[in-house]
Formats: C-alpha cells, sequence, structure tokens
C-alpha cells in the first residue's frame, strides 16, 4: 500500500510536518514510530517520502537543503527564528519567536504549550469567539490570538502584555500574518479589527478595562509564580467591577500542571476574589506539536 493510502502513516507524515514547520526539537520527532514503520516493507517509500515533503515546503533540491541543515547544526545559535503551525483550513500561523526561554528579562517572546492547548479549544470551539470582542492577558508571542483571528471570526480582538519587547514582537507577528492593526484599518470586513495593548496588571485601573468592553477574556500560561497569580485575580476582579450592571466576559484561563501547588492557590485567590470556576473538559483535537507528556488545563471563570 502506498504511504499516501494507509490512514496510520498519513498521520506520521503530518506529525512530522507540524514538527518540521514549528522548528520542534529533534528529540520531540516521532522517531521510534518512524523506525516501526521503516521495517515494514509496505512503507518502504515513507523516508523519502518525509524527505519529499520537506523538498516540497523549501522549493529547493535536496543537496541544498542538507547543506542548509549541516550549517544550521554547525553555526553559532540565532536569538530570533520563525515557527509556523498548520491550521485546518490548509493556511497557517507564522510567528517571529525568541530562540531562548527567557530573552530580554521576559518568557513572552516564545509560545508556550498550553497557548497551542487553548488556541486548539479556540478552533474547535469557533461559537465562544465568533462576531465577539476578545481580550488576551498575557498574549505573548500571539499564537493563540492568530489562530482564532483566522478561524474563529471575532469582530475585535485586542492582544495585551506589559514588556515592550513582547509588544513589538506581537505587532511584527500580527503584521507577518496578514492581519492589519488598528491604526491601519483597511476596507477588509471579513478581518477583525486588531489591537495591540500595554496592559499591567498591577497598575490596570477600571476605567482602561472598561475601554475594551471584551466579551471574552483568555490567558495561557499566565500561572508561573504566586506574584502573577495574584496580579491576575485581581485585573480578574475589575474586569467584573466594571459590568456591574451588564453581563460579564466568560473567561478561559489555559495553563500546563508543572505544580499542583501553583494550581491551588489559583483556585484558592479565585475564591477569596468570589470568582466561580468550573474545569473545561479536555478537548481531543490535536493539531499544534507540544510535550504530548505534559498535563494541560483549562478554567472557566464566572465573574
Amino acid at each position: 500500500m502506498a504511504p499516501e493510502e494507509n490512514p496510520g502513516t498519513e498521520l506520521l507524515l503530518q506529525s512530522f510536518e507540524r514538527r518540521f514547520l514549528a522548528a520542534r526539537a529533534l528529540r520531540s520527532f516521532p522517531w521510534q514510530s518512524l523506525e516501526a514503520k521503516l521495517r515494514d516493507s509496505s512503507d518502504s517509500e515513507l523516508l523519502q517520502d518525509i524527505l519529499q515533503k520537506h523538498e516540497a515546503v523549501h522549493t529547493e533540491p535536496l543537496d541544498e537543503l542538507y547543506e542548509a541543515l549541516a550549517e544550521t547544526l554547525t553555526a553559532k545559535e540565532s536569538t530570533q527564528g520563525h515557527r509556523s503551525y498548520l491550521l485546518p483550513s490548509g493556511d497557517s500561523v507564522t510567528l517571529s519567536e525568541s530562540t531562548a526561554i527567557i530573552s530580554h528579562g521576559t518568557t513572552g517572546l516564545v509560545t508556550w504549550d498550553a497557548a497551542l492547548y487553548l488556541a486548539e479549544w479556540a478552533i474547535e470551539n469557533p461559537a465562544a469567539f465568533t462576531h465577539r470582542t476578545v481580550l488576551e492577558l498575557g498574549s505573548g508571542a500571539g499564537l493563540t490570538g492568530l489562530a482564532i483571528c483566522k478561524m474563529c471570526r471575532p469582530r475585535a480582538y485586542i492582544f495585551s502584555d506589559c514588556h515592550s519587547r513582547v509588544l513589538e514582537q506581537l505587532r511584527g507577528n500580527v503584521l507577518l500574518n496578514g492581519l492589519s492593526l488598528e491604526a491601519e484599518i483597511t476596507a477588509n470586513l471579513d478581518s477583525p479589527r486588531v489591537t495591540v495593548a500595554q496592559l499591567d496588571w498591577d497598575v490596570a485601573t477600571v476605567h482602561q478595562l472598561s475601554a475594551f468592553q471584551p466579551d471574552v477574556v483568555i490567558a495561557a500560561d499566565v500561572l508561573y509564580c504566586p506574584e502573577a497569580i495574584v496580579s491576575l485575580v485581581g485585573v480578574l476582579r475589575r474586569l467584573a467591577a466594571y459590568r456591574e450592571h451588564q453581563r460579564a466576559p466568560e473567561v478561559y484561563v489555559a495553563f500546563t500542571v508543572r505544580n499542583p501547588e501553583t494550581c491551588q492557590l489559583f483556585t484558592t485567590e479565585l475564591g477569596r476574589a468570589r470568582i466561580r470556576w468550573e474545569v473545561e473538559p479536555r478537548h481531543d483535537q490535536k493539531l499544534f506539536p507540544y510535550e504530548e507528556h505534559l498535563e494541560m488545563a483549562m478554567l472557566n471563570l464566572t465573574l
């Protein structure tokens, strides 16, 4: 059976392709599954098919691809690179990201796994965002928001962060993906109004938050320390205050469960702020490459 006719082989090819485009670490590729497939004589063309896929992406001869790979492996590591994440529509989200976890004094210049998880959930639940105004807290590199803008048709989308370097990268990634910032709005009615806003959770006022008028508030991988948790709950309380006589925004917070005590602190602080929460059921969709052994969770908050 040819590789393209074997569903299992096609999934393996997609796994390699997604990890390759997203510039994931080589150790994260499904090498054991590939080895098992290569032992099967019926899949003898699989390796060639993987190389042809990469060749098609780069539209260069394989010899040049190998030379470029060798240069990359021996060269000094760059501080910035590009990653692409394929969407079900056939479109993609391409991001300029830092190659270091911490850069310029912030962790917001890379895409974290919970952002991928939240983006998958959004694509599976587009009605939560369609024709609505979305405020994202701690947008980082912008993966989640760009996926929502391309797949869920929001009316308006507000990326926000407090770090100047993160905001600069965010603006660049918005433009890189063919979207216009609010100051550069065109007559394209199919695109949402996109804003990149500086928002410091510790000093944001009710008046400042009220200007956003969000219907939905989201955040991903922002529960990294006790101080951040207290600041996040504080800004959520202020979001609830400005909508006192109106319907409060829906809130979704996704995170990787690294330390149970951190998660417990978050739910405790929510209780003190009288913010109700419930766990959102895990979704089955796996569109993006992230560490499979990590435990992901998402809470739906009621302000």
